[in-house]
């Protein structure tokens, strides 16, 4: 089966023209001229980053969810194709009803009838991973059940042991490939869809963020009935809202919307930094306005957390660029160690006033915070700076955020509400009431460790030797096989290429005959 799944991709990926991309390399020039040669009626009139797209949606709902994660990487990819990749829509049709009766009866081994009081068999949502069913708890409450697509998991397992294969040889087989990091992005995108796959673990996502958002005040979390909830199925408190994208109707219920846009700032800069526990998915269609004006969060799958050494180098960078100081915007990297400690400090500086200059042509409000992010994150690339998952889902929340609040108000001026909450933050956390709290949360730890100080440094410097001599032996022995096996991996992938072009070839001329 997985053998006749490879032959597929390969053909998505000649129909679509998708080869041109994967044989760029000066390598494969010979495998390049074979495909045009053997290809030689195609004609593509539409951009690249286009046929991409297409292709993932005729691959399948995973690598429609690899798209998307993909385009949250945009100091990896080009511009055009991360916007392109940024439209894939996750629509799937629904498995019928009947098959969500069966396997919540097969989750609680009695009939459904003795489970909820009603059942709506018709699903009000579907996705790649789960479909959404509203029902009626025994005790009146009003619920909506969530429940996992039915084999999705070996799906799942498919699909990214695929994309994991194709990363690795990639990786070691092209040193130009490893500045990209095939096999890092894959593994991201492999942890976030195991965290997807287990129900549980978005349950408890979503019953942190509630009491984060106790007050209810700007944001309302439905509430887990825990009793029901199961790995594969969560049963949540159904909420009443109108989607934040249908802003005539807001407007006409009497909505605020200009305070609207500004209590979606406000609620993102409290979850980054009041909390470091963010929903990392804020896109129109998981959000949704109450009646009296409060957001409505949904689908709590992609979570990102921020500890406090990331909090702090977030506030004092966004406080430094938009005060023009490029050198301590600088000294932070160095001293948070997302660079190199050899990194000279006046030539980081450089680098980032040079990307960082022309943005401040532009008036404050319409800077956009994402993009700041994303263009330090592009120049700190060159000085080493390896960029850590949880900045990389920031920087996708912080550009939702901020699409949806200008689509909201396009006068939204996110530093003049943005500034206010940094600066009270970083007087909190860096001033005497900093000290304060640092003390009364590690000085219990300070007095069992003093003691130790003396043993526990030489130890430090004696595996720090031991370490050293290993890492030097370990790189003389990959220098001595390193070459060899980059050809090996070279033949092979080649002769893989070419044997999957024939017969995907042959599936092609079959299939559709000449395409135009």
């Amino acid at each position: 089966m997985r053998v006749w799944r490879v032959v597929f991709i390969l053909y998505v990926v000649l129909r679509y023209g998708l080869d041109e991309l994967v044989l760029a390399h000066d390598r494969l020039g010979p495998l390049r001229r074979l495909s045009r040669a053997l290809l030689f009626w195609r004609r593509f009139s539409t951009p690249r980053a286009l046929r991409l797209r297409l292709a993932l949606e005729r691959l399948g709902p995973i690598f429609v969810k690899f798209g998307q994660a993909l385009s949250t990487r945009r100091d990896l990819i080009p511009t055009d194709i991360a916007d392109e990749l940024a439209r894939l829509q996750d629509q799937v049709p629904p498995f019928p009803g009947e098959e969500a009766v069966r396997i919540l009866e097969k989750i609680y081994g009695r009939p459904l009838s003795q489970v909820f009081a009603e059942f709506d068999v018709e699903p009000i949502a579907s996705a790649s991973v789960a479909q959404v069913h509203f029902a009626i708890l025994k005790d009146g409450k009003k619920a909506a059940v969530k429940i996992l697509r039915p084999d999705v998991d070996r799906i799942i397992r498919r699909d990214v042991a695929l994309m994991l294969t194709l990363a690795r040889l990639l990786e070691y087989g092209f040193k130009e490939a490893r500045r990209l990091r095939p096999v890092e992005v894959v593994a991201e995108f492999r942890k976030h869809l195991s965290d997807e796959l287990d129900l549980m673990v978005e349950a408890s996502n979503a019953s942190q963020l509630r009491r984060n958002f106790s007050d209810r005040r700007l944001l309302i979390i439905p509430e887990v009935y825990w009793d029901y909830c199961d790995t594969r199925v969560m049963v949540m408190e159904r909420m009443f809202g109108m989607p934040i994208s249908q802003v005539d109707r807001l407007r006409a219920q009497g909505v605020d919307i200009p305070k609207l846009a500004r209590d979606g700032v406000e609620i993102f800069f409290t979850q980054v930094f009041r909390d470091g526990f963010f929903h990392a998915d804020m896109h129109p269609g998981n959000i949704q306005v109450a009646e009296d004006g409060r957001y409505i969060g949904l689908d709590f799958g992609i979570i990102g957390t921020l500890t406090t050494e990331d909090k702090s180098y977030l506030a004092q960078n966004f406080l430094a660029f938009f005060q023009r100081d490029y050198q301590r915007v600088a000294e932070a990297h160095i001293e948070a160690g997302w660079v190199p400690a050899h990194t000279r400090s006046n030539e980081f500086e450089s680098a980032i006033r040079s990307v960082c200059e022309p943005i401040f042509d532009k008036p404050l409000r319409e800077i956009s915070f994402g993009k700041v992010l994303l263009r330090l994150f592009q120049v700190s690339r060159r000085f080493q700076m390896e960029i850590q998952p949880q900045l990389v889902l920031l920087q996708k929340t912080l550009l939702n955020v901020e699409g949806l609040g200008r689509d909201l108000d396009p006068e939204l001026d996110l530093w003049k509400t943005a500034k206010p909450f940094l600066e009270r933050w970083m007087s909190e956390q860096v001033g005497w009431r900093g000290l304060v709290k640092a003390v009364k949360r590690e000085g219990g730890q300070w007095v069992t460790l003093v003691p130790q100080l003396p043993r526990l440094i030489h130890r430090a410097l004696e595996e720090n030797v031991q370490q050293n001599a290993l890492a030097e032996e370990v790189a003389r022995l990959r220098q001595q096989h390193h070459q060899t096996q980059r050809w090996m991996i070279f033949l092979i992938t080649g002769m893989g290429i070419l044997f999957g072009i024939l017969l995907a070839l042959a599936w092609m001329i079959w299939m559709d005959g000449p395409a135009n």
